[in-house]
């Protein structure tokens, strides 16, 4: 969509997530990964790192995905032997999250190949570490903090 200017920005957000996402499934594909199941356990891995059990509803938070979705997500991943579920200490509907040894060993080739995409992806602005790409991310980051307009509050 344009306007007499030119494309709209959301147009062109909208157009470039569509791409870099199509690029992301095919790169993951290979391990046995869509894009969303990598998001999850690529955040996953970053979270349980220091040692962190994070809930389900701390993974959504992490990746901005819907708390059901995740939740369909990791039933899935988990019957792939790629999360364990275990239920919170203190919490009884929640549940807390971690990787398997072959969850581990899925996901790390796959974040070293989305890695080498990212950089080949942002290579018309200087690579993942040029002053453009970090630019972008902040410009994106602030975008994406800001309250949606009309949207209604959370209860």
């Amino acid at each position: 969509m344009a306007t007499k200017y030119g494309p709209t920005p959301g147009y062109l957000v909208w157009r470039l997530s569509l791409k870099w996402q199509a690029a992301v499934d095919r790169t993951v594909a290979p391990h046995g990964l869509t894009h969303a199941q990598y998001s999850l356990l690529a955040s996953l891995r970053g979270m349980t790192r220091s040692g962190a059990t994070p809930t389900q509803r701390e993974l959504a938070d992490q990746t901005g995905l819907d708390e059901i979705f995740v939740s369909k997500l990791i039933r899935t991943l988990e019957g792939n032997g790629l999360v364990i579920r275990r239920p919170h200490p203190t919490d009884a509907r929640a549940r807390q999250l971690s990787l398997t040894d072959a969850g581990i060993a899925t996901i790390t080739p796959a974040i070293a190949d989305v890695q080498i995409l990212l950089d080949e992806l942002t290579a018309p602005i200087g690579g993942l570490r040029s002053p453009d790409t970090t630019a972008l991310v902040d410009t994106l980051q602030l975008l994406l903090a800001a309250p949606t307009p009309n949207q209604e509050a959370a209860p």
